[in-house]
């Protein structure tokens, strides 16, 4: 494989890895939609289209194998490959905790909620902002967007503790009440995580333009 090719296949890698954020940031948006709207056609269309997102990281991991493979690449293409492998294995996770949300909207569908939801779909639009402003980093080579995209994590941890504070109360108010808080506890752990894979992201292009490991998830 001539250098040309090498890097054009580099460069389809990044280009899949992008497609498959978009895959996931709209899974994010879809789970929080059936949840709000108590919709169980989008919650199962949530759980259908994980099978893209698996097969997509596959792709992708198959692809930078061959990749190893067919040329000995230099220090710099081999931070680059692995780093798609261990983005791809991120944005895999990410979905996976959609469909964990998707789980929850299925099982509240018929249940009166205790509160409106606010909170948490307000949690979600700043976690897939972070999903965007960290691959943007990724795909771009951004040092600077990286560092930055890492800041919209403290805005999630904020609302996080916020709703951790409201549902307990409703929780210790009355027992009726706590399967149902408990369920939507899950749910911002669910996104909690999700931006914790979204600030992995922006590790991975830390390393991939410097080199050097760090360690975002303060």
């Amino acid at each position: 494989m001539t250098r040309v090719g090498f890097d054009a296949n580099l460069q389809m890698l990044h280009n899949e890895i992008a497609r498959m954020g978009g895959i996931v940031e709209k899974q994010i948006h879809q789970c929080i939609e059936a949840l709000v709207k108590q919709d169980e056609t989008l919650a199962d269309a949530v759980i259908a289209n994980d099978d893209l997102v698996d097969n997509l990281q596959k792709d992708i991991e198959d692809k930078s194998i061959k990749l190893i493979a067919m040329q000995q690449p230099l220090a710099t293409d081999l931070r680059n490959i692995f780093t798609s492998i261990k983005v791809a294995t991120d944005l895999e996770r990410m979905a996976d905790h959609a469909v964990d949300i998707a789980k929850i909207a299925k099982r509240l569908k018929n249940e009166v909620y205790i509160k409106e939801l606010v909170d948490i779909p307000r949690m979600a639009e700043i976690v897939q902002k972070l999903i965007r402003e960290a691959l943007n980093s990724y795909v771009e080579a951004n040092l600077n967007m990286a560092y930055e995209a890492c800041k919209i994590d403290d805005g999630i941890d904020a609302i996080y503790k916020e709703v951790f504070t409201e549902l307990l109360a409703y929780m210790t108010k009355e027992a009726k009440n706590i399967n149902q808080a408990a369920q939507f506890l899950f749910v911002c752990k669910y996104l909690e995580r999700v931006a914790d894979h979204a600030t992995n992201i922006c590790e991975s292009t830390i390393y991939l333009v410097t080199g050097e490991q760090k360690d975002l998830n303060d």
